[in-house]
């Protein structure tokens, strides 16, 4: 991975985001993980905690090593058509933007008083069920998806590309796809889906802190309340099912000085989470606002760090 690429990726990411016309790699990891799934439950032979395991080396391993004969032939043909591949792959395991699309397509509809189609497009980036929910529980649910996500989507995947170049960032995404289809803890995936979801947490075990790290840096730079954000870091940050997920909320919660967390509802059964932060004050759009801005520049942190950390070693 070069300084290069790496920052060509970051800015292709943040101008144009995910093609939505083209099938983008997750969308074929997600069918390929389907279709291997669907052949592991069918099998009697098979274990299904063992196949699990199947399962995930099964989608992990081929996905590195393609996306690596993709990078390595298309510099084989020409090193500047190898650069901009490798760019174009690279910036395929990054989504700033469109975690940002995303989340801004629920706050238009909001600001355009229509429920319904927030709650709808709410429902295409979270888990629980959208289709009570009232205008307060929208924008925690937002800022809590962004913020997870800021790690999951943008800083575990830079941090892969920075030690492993394209594919092991892709690889990284192949597990993170995994765990957000199998990784379930109710009867149909608690067996299937475990090694998934434990794997998953063991690789973001270090890309969660440190997102948690460059959160509160970043509330420095922005002069948030960046002394709450990494006191509620600390205190919060194992508030959360996932050993990973809450460290990043609880950076983002107390830099704006709002709770998350509580009650939640997944496919009708309601969840009481922990809380994650104090209620200084009631959560807002511009919550959602500074949110956003967090996000944008805690990416260019991480990438001005990692474009620092390559060419030094180069």
């Amino acid at each position: 991975m070069t300084p290069a690429v790496f920052a060509g990726a970051y800015i292709v990411d943040i101008i144009i985001g995910d093609p939505r016309r083209l099938l983008h790699p997750v969308v074929i990891i997600g069918r390929f993980i389907s279709f291997s799934e669907g052949l592991i439950r069918r099998s009697s032979l098979i274990d299904k905690r063992k196949g699990g395991i199947i399962l995930w080396f099964s989608v992990v391993i081929p996905v590195y090593f393609i996306t690596l004969g993709i990078a390595e032939g298309s510099f084989f043909i020409n090193s500047l058509f190898g650069m901009i591949i490798s760019i174009l792959l690279a910036s395929l395991t990054l989504a700033a933007r469109s975690l940002y699309d995303e989340s801004r397509a629920v706050i238009d509809a909001l600001n355009g008083g229509d429920i319904v189609e927030a709650r709808r497009n709410l429902s295409m980036i979270v888990g629980r069920d959208t289709e009570d929910l009232n205008e307060k529980e929208i924008l925690r649910a937002v800022i809590e998806t962004v913020s997870e996500n800021l790690s999951d989507g943008i800083i575990a995947p830079m941090f892969y590309l920075a030690i492993g170049g394209v594919p092991l960032a892709m690889a990284y995404k192949a597990v993170n796809t995994l765990d957000s289809m199998v990784g379930y803890k109710n009867d149909r995936y608690r067996d299937i889906g475990a090694f998934s979801a434990k794997m998953d947490d063991m690789l973001n075990l270090i890309p969660a802190r440190l997102t948690g790290i460059i959160v509160v840096a970043t509330s420095f730079i922005l002069r948030l309340n960046w002394r709450d954000s990494w006191k509620i870091m600390r205190r919060d940050g194992g508030n959360h099912s996932s050993p990973n997920s809450g460290i990043p909320e609880a950076a983002v919660s107390g830099a704006l000085g709002i709770q998350l967390g509580g009650e939640v509802q997944y496919f009708g059964e309601i969840t009481c989470k922990p809380t994650i932060g104090d209620r200084i004050k009631e959560m807002n759009k511009k919550d959602v606002k500074k949110a956003w801005v967090i996000m944008f520049a805690s990416s260019a942190l991480m990438t001005f760090a990692c474009i620092t950390a390559l060419w030094m070693i180069r």
